[in-house]
């Protein structure tokens, strides 16, 4: 596996990562200064070798991440392209989880900016099925900007301190994505949050959501510091405009963290260390 970008998979090639076809990179998104915690997703940068929504589907589903993403216009990230103004570019991007399609999410579009930019591509902006997306880097974190109205129905719930967040069973009873807060520190904007999607799709707790804390920092009307699931953070700030930025800290690959080989047929095996991964539910194996 290529240490800078964690790729580590074909699409349409022989199967065993070594092939023509295209790759599949695995990144860890909104990780602390530490580099531990992190949210797993799976980026196919090459989206045209999947082009179809049913494959797309499939492949998401047998990979199990919290969501997988399919780039289908990389070519704009390298100047000019579709954007055809000579700026950085726009690149769209389809995002599923293992069960549904999303128009807009926060994880995955911090982590394929941060990809981009790592691959010598950086976007000015990327586009979801919800709207434009607007990118900037600022040192090691990467921010996007989205609007509380794009994030996919959620509930958003207060707890009276961090102690019962913590205490909560994943996932706690009842239907629908809830996402569970209290303050750490609300002089300081702190909060500490734990998500579940209770989407009957194996995902049982979502490490990192950045459309859960644009959402929380939307309603609160303030800038906010998440430190979600077992160590992660994510940076939420109001604009002013409607909007509301996100942003993290990334990295590729890792310990137990390939993605295995993704066949011919667009179906994948997610492996760890090279054999097949029996870890779902977190994001991690």
């Amino acid at each position: 596996m290529n240490e800078r970008s964690g790729r580590s998979a074909d699409v349409g090639g022989s199967g065993d990562g070594g092939g023509g076809g295209a790759g599949v990179d695995l990144l860890w998104v909104f990780c602390g200064a530490d580099g531990r915690g992190g949210n797993a997703l799976a980026v196919l940068r090459e989206g045209a070798a999947l082009p179809g929504q049913a494959e797309r589907a499939a492949l998401a589903a047998e990979l199990g991440y919290s969501e997988t993403v399919f780039l289908d216009s990389a070519a704009a990230g390298r100047g000019g392209g579709r954007a055809g103004r000579g700026d950085l570019g726009v690149v769209d991007v389809d995002i599923h989880t293992p069960s549904v399609r999303l128009p807009f999410a926060g994880h995955p579009l911090v982590g394929v900016a941060w990809l981009l930019r790592e691959a010598g591509r950086p976007v000015r902006a990327l586009r979801p099925s919800a709207g434009e997306v607007g990118v900037r880097y600022d040192g090691d974190l990467t921010w996007v900007r989205g609007r509380a109205s794009w994030v996919p129905r959620r509930r958003t719930e207060r707890y009276g301190s961090v102690a019962e967040v913590d205490a909560l069973p994943a996932p706690p009873p009842g239907e629908g994505w809830l996402y569970a807060w209290a303050w750490e520190d609300e002089a300081a904007g702190t909060v500490r949050a734990r998500g579940f999607p209770r989407r009957g799709d194996g995902i049982v707790e979502d490490e990192a959501t950045g459309a859960a804390a644009l959402l929380l920092a939307d309603q609160l009307g303030r800038p906010l510091t998440v430190r979600q699931g077992v160590g992660s953070w994510i940076h939420a700030r109001p604009c002013g405009d409607g909007a509301v930025e996100i942003g993290g800290r990334v990295r590729a690959g890792g310990a137990g963290g390939a993605v295995g080989a993704v066949r011919g047929d667009g179906v994948g095996l997610r492996r760890c260390g090279g054999t097949p991964c029996p870890g779902r539910g977190r994001g991690r194996c």
